[in-house]
């Protein structure tokens, strides 16, 4: 449960302002879209070495 405390007279919009970015942090958003989908893992390895080898490139493109 996220929790935001609130000074006296604090505006209602900045408050909420907190609560967003809190949430945010958590990664519950990330997560649930995460689990709409089941990715076999075969299919998440494959799309990790491909972004492995794209990051290398760019790494050895700056040098």
């Amino acid at each position: 449960m996220i929790i935001v405390p609130l000074k006296e007279g604090e505006n209602i919009e900045r408050a909420l302002k907190k609560f967003k970015r809190k949430f945010e942090k958590t990664g519950v958003t990330k997560e649930l879209r995460k689990r709409q989908a089941f990715v076999k893992p075969s299919v998440e390895k494959r799309k990790q070495k491909i972004h492995a080898v794209y990051v290398q490139k760019l790494r050895l493109s700056e040098e």
